[in-house]
């Protein structure tokens, strides 16, 4: 006979304090800040750093470039024909019940430079994703990606959940990398998950436990 142990009350207790639609939260590291998306302050930058036309944000700049093929690929929207586009794609994710998209922002220049999202969120079951990750070419190689998902995951462990989720494209080798890197450990592919732009998905799942990130985050402590 199989038994499985109930979870300890103040576990369970968690579920009651955590909101369905994640509550808003400013997150500051060094290179980047974190804030709740708002369309009317940040679509216009937005769209300037995603668009493929030539961009400078502080002491960087990019030529024009190829918006499809270096952001929107294997996100569901995009590229963007115009800011009206990017703010209508934005809009419904703003509205979700369940997600709180996050623009963030290159702390030198106070520029926006891309978008995170806590999403997916299961708080009767502690459980919650980042995804719909986006940054210009003005923002990769950076780091900023790196230091926003680890604010990211510290603030949403701090709140109590036990597991984070990280999901992309199986042929998406660039977030793959990135979730690896990141600490996340990869649980297998969800074959024909969705249809994205007429086209099939397999979708690569990675996640990380509660018990996993204080080794995670010392290690990054020690980096910096």
């Amino acid at each position: 006979m199989i038994t499985v142990a109930t979870l300890p009350d103040d576990v369970l207790a968690r579920r009651e304090r955590l909101p369905v639609k994640p509550a808003p939260v400013v997150l500051t590291g060094k290179r980047v800040e974190l804030r709740p998306l708002d369309l009317d302050e940040h679509v216009d930058a937005l769209f300037a750093v995603s668009c493929g036309a030539p961009v400078a944000v502080g002491d960087r700049k990019v030529e024009a470039y190829d918006a499809e093929a270096l952001i929107w690929r294997w996100m569901k929207g995009g590229p963007h024909a115009d800011v009206a586009a990017l703010r209508s794609y934005l809009a419904a994710q703003v509205a979700a019940a369940d997600m709180l998209p996050m623009v963030v922002i290159d702390r030198p220049s106070s520029h926006p430079v891309g978008v995170a999202a806590f999403m997916s969120n299961a708080p009767g079951d502690l459980r919650i994703e980042l995804g719909s990750i986006w940054y210009g070419p003005i923002a990769q190689g950076t780091g900023a990606s790196r230091e926003a998902t680890m604010l990211m995951l510290e603030h949403v462990f701090g709140l109590g959940y036990r597991r984070v989720e990280w999901k992309c494209d199986s042929l998406n080798e660039r977030s793959r990398r990135a979730a690896i890197s990141y600490g996340f450990t990869f649980e297998g592919v969800q074959h024909s998950h969705y249809i994205v732009k007429g086209k099939n998905r397999d979708t690569a799942w990675y996640r990380m436990l509660d018990h996993e990130w204080p080794d995670l985050a010392a290690r990054r402590s020690t980096a910096d």
